[in-house]
């Protein structure tokens, strides 16, 4: 079975017209790819039938995993389930670090501790590089700013969750492609699901 990992990681990626603080531009949350705590109060039950329906209807138009944009949209969501909250680690670091830059000629170093994670600061002395790292509340990165860009890192939920919805998504897309009818029945057990990528792994 091929399971393509949705890995989120934005190399060095730019973003305007998302406001900024600081001087520092923020990430644009609505992205597709930029992941933040959302509790959507849909089950697991309802993802699974949501995911194949997906699964099917991409097939029918050709389409696979993230070249399809109800997949991208659906895993945004189905991962926002589990995500820290990037937003508020990003919003509070960035006051944190613009409270307390300074303007000396050695590298600062400052670690500051929010309510959802912490923030460690570093400016060289050029003035010009500044490399900011975000973590959650489990001392997870999951975020860093350098050279006006921004790098989202996948924690390990967010991986767990995704590498669950590709399973089942392709699962259902391979039925699709033998001819097999999308039924209304059925449930799907995570952990029999994780068991059989792991062994594959």
């Amino acid at each position: 079975m091929q399971v393509n990992l949705f890995n989120c990681s934005l190399q060095n990626r730019n973003f305007s017209g998302t406001g900024s603080i600081g001087n520092i531009h923020l990430p644009d949350f609505n992205d597709k790819y930029v992941f933040s705590k959302k509790k959507s109060g849909t089950s697991d039950e309802e993802y699974y039938k949501l995911i194949r329906e997906q699964a099917y209807q991409d097939y029918a138009k050709g389409q696979f995993q993230n070249k399809s944009e109800g997949f991208n949209q659906l895993m945004k969501r189905y991962t926002s389930e589990v995500s820290p909250d990037r937003k508020g680690i990003i919003t509070s670091g960035l006051k944190a670090v613009s409270r307390n830059r300074q303007n000396v000629l050695k590298p600062i170093d400052l670690l500051a501790t929010l309510l959802e994670g912490k923030v460690k600061y570093k400016k060289l002395p050029s003035g010009s590089n500044e490399y900011i790292e975000f973590y959650d509340k489990n001392g997870e990165m999951v975020a860093t700013y350098s050279n006006n860009g921004w790098t989202m890192y996948t924690t390990n939920a967010e991986a767990s969750r995704q590498t669950q919805m590709c399973m089942i998504y392709n699962e259902a897309w391979g039925n699709a492609k033998r001819g097999i009818p999308l039924t209304g029945e059925g449930t799907v057990n995570m952990d029999n699901l994780q068991n059989n990528f792991d062994a594959k792994a």
